[in-house]
């Protein structure tokens, strides 16, 4: 029996509608919905792994591995305090699953080492909780809040990815009947408009750019850039519009993802609006750290020299986390240098502080800043090294 692809499979989407049913009833009844959401997300992770019986076996190692890793340093935390490099050595033991996933060869079948679906955000997740502890944010890591966590079947693909604490405050709150009536419609909403972005819009798009958008002349490029962006838009977004929706009929109200990132008048707005929850995570644990051991360090006394180090640092982490293929990595190099120009731009330029609340200036800020995206999209997809 093949997986089930959540938010794409016609099966999925049945086997979605009746599990929301029950956790409806729960919810109107003002009933917890933690223990149910957590069987079905259980169970949607096994059907969307095929029976894949080694994957799911890595997974319960992952998932016993990050846990136990976490209640060990947290024990360590209390009783030792902020140690630096033992802070370092849970931190990198916390992302190694994912390293040996990514960049282990994989065997002559096809298998990878911890190649089971959302290992990825499962890490962030997991990371992030050693990074609290660490600064002291975290004093207890349950067992069942800490799983549910990391399997919740709506973001386990592609996110958002929801901060620990949050989402263990919404997993033990029970929402009253009107609060938890006006969460769900909301959730349905955001199916539905998720379903129309990704079935409808971004295979519209995806046909155009299979049919007018491969070819290898200059043209050819400036289409497949265009149509390429309003599919990974359309796709992305769709996808997390679901996920959110979906989060919200079972009690947990995941953060959006996505807020008119086309709209963007400079790089730093448009991270702001795209992919809002990892551009955040990588903000919060890598960006603003490496500034402030950069400053701690007083090698550089520019803050300029130390922001644009920073940003070339966070971009640069962030292209390789998606992969060690050369356009990743340009990717995010790319983005370091464009958030480095800005951020100078910025600060420095009479110019851009004169006109920055000028409309016309606006207009042109938002142009520019649009086709920088959409070439960064370009680059991405692999489409200029003769990546399909």
């Amino acid at each position: 029996m093949g997986s089930m692809a959540l938010f794409s499979d016609l099966s999925f989407f049945i086997c979605l509608g009746l599990a929301c049913i029950p956790a409806i009833i729960l919810g109107v009844m003002e009933k917890p919905l933690r223990y149910y959401g957590f069987a079905v997300s259980l169970i949607f992770v096994f059907l969307s792994m095929g029976h894949n019986v080694p994957a799911l076996i890595f997974l319960g190692i992952f998932l016993a591995w990050e846990y136990i890793e976490a209640r060990v340093y947290l024990i360590v935390r209390q009783k030792i305090g902020r140690n630096g490099r033992l802070y370092w050595l849970f931190l990198i033991l916390s992302i190694l699953p994912l390293c040996l996933n990514k960049y282990l060869p994989k065997t002559s079948e096809g298998f990878s080492v911890f190649g089971f679906l959302g290992i990825s955000y499962m890490t962030f997740k997991s990371a992030q909780v050693i990074i609290q502890i660490y600064d002291g944010q975290i004093k207890k890591v349950g067992l069942f809040p800490y799983l549910y966590m990391d399997v919740f079947f709506p973001v386990i693909t592609s996110g958002p990815i929801d901060r620990s604490e949050r989402f263990k405050e919404d997993c033990y709150k029970v929402l009253p009947k009107p609060e938890y009536l006006n969460l769900a419609g909301n959730g349905v909403e955001k199916i539905l408009q998720g379903m129309v972005y990704k079935i409808v819009f971004a295979a519209i798009f995806w046909d155009l750019l299979q049919k007018y958008g491969m070819g290898e002349s200059v043209g050819g490029y400036i289409i497949y850039m265009y149509l390429y962006g309003l599919y990974l838009f359309f796709d992305f977004a769709g996808y997390s519009l679901m996920a959110v929706g979906a989060s919200y009929i079972f009690g947990i109200v995941t953060p959006d993802n996505f807020n008119k990132p086309y709209l963007a008048l400079d790089i730093k707005d448009f991270w702001d609006r795209w992919h809002i929850t990892l551009s955040h995570w990588f903000r919060d644990f890598v960006f603003s750290r490496v500034t402030m051991d950069l400053m701690r360090t007083r090698k550089f006394k520019s803050h300029l020299v130390i922001a644009s180090i920073a940003f070339f640092i966070n971009m640069g982490v962030m292209g390789l986390w998606h992969g060690t293929a050369v356009y990743y990595i340009l990717y995010g190099l790319y983005h370091g240098a464009l958030l480095s120009l800005t951020e100078v731009w910025q600060k420095k330029s009479a110019f851009y502080k004169n006109h920055k609340n000028n409309k016309a200036f606006q207009v042109l800020e938002w142009a520019v800043t649009l086709h920088l995206v959409l070439f960064g999209f370009l680059i991405f997809s692999g489409h200029l090294f003769g990546v399909a």
